[in-house]
């Protein structure tokens, strides 16, 4: 049958024709990406046999580019394994930094699993929004965030103590050792009040090594319940927004 504009309706013939050429088609990028999946292992393996294999290698739509994952951080490849490109990818359409926004993903935290025995629990309101965050006493970034969580209700929230700058293990011990911690903490974070001096035994050690695990490499660095990591300081609007996103039933 003919249609108008001098075009035929395709046979059955043409049909089972082309049906067979996509599926050669879509073979052919499989194979192709697989083979590139293939040599950037080769590649890395023979240059550094030291370094632990590759789980994570995914081919990106833009520039031929593969992501991978290398000492808990995401970089880029070429086909080859030639290559490696350390940095973000920025959407420029819509300003997302790509790289950060799949590292969120890749990274995600089971949250019901974290140690929360490990962290000092303090309750706002009903409680009903959960956020656990790695903080250190002589972090300016973290007394912001203090200041901006003062402002959130209705949250429960655990705290790291997460000594990383130059005296601040005995700053964490003092406070956890206070028989009230979270008082002992807010009165230092947002009054400037340092803790009593005071012995015990803690699990700052646990903490720290849990950190390193998690690839905590800063201060603040805040987990949702989602189990998505924010490393950094968030201003209360932004911190009530994900709270209320991400709440758990």
């Amino acid at each position: 049958m003919r249609y108008g504009f001098g075009y035929s309706a395709p046979t059955l013939k043409s049909e089972t024709l082309m049906k067979k050429l996509i599926t050669l088609l879509l073979l052919s990028v499989v194979t192709l990406a697989h083979a590139g999946e293939a040599e950037i292992r080769k590649s890395f393996e023979t240059k550094f046999p030291k370094l632990e294999k590759l789980g994570h290698i995914v081919k990106t739509p833009y520039s031929g580019l593969y992501e991978i994952v290398v000492g808990g951080q995401i970089m880029y490849t070429d086909e080859t394994g030639t290559y490696l490109f350390d940095g973000s990818v920025i959407d420029m359409s819509t300003g997302t930094n790509v790289t950060e926004k799949h590292s969120q993903e890749l990274f995600a935290i089971d949250f019901d699993k974290l140690p929360l025995n490990l962290a000092i629990k303090k309750v706002k309101g009903n409680g009903k929004r959960k956020m656990a965050y790695f903080s250190d006493p002589n972090c300016g970034y973290c007394r912001k965030l203090e200041k901006e969580l003062s402002k959130v209700n209705d949250v429960t929230l655990y705290i790291f103590l997460y000594p990383i700058f130059q005296g601040s293990d005995v700053m964490v011990r003092n406070i956890h050792c206070a028989k009230n911690p979270v008082k002992a903490w807010d009165a230092l974070m947002l009054d400037g009040k340092a803790p009593a001096i005071a012995t015990c035994k803690t699990d700052t050690d646990k903490v720290l090594a849990l950190g390193k695990k998690l690839r905590v490499n800063g201060t603040p660095n805040l987990i949702f319940a989602d189990g998505m990591q924010n490393p950094g300081y968030m201003p209360a609007d932004a911190l009530e927004k994900k709270l209320s996103e991400t709440i758990r039933k």
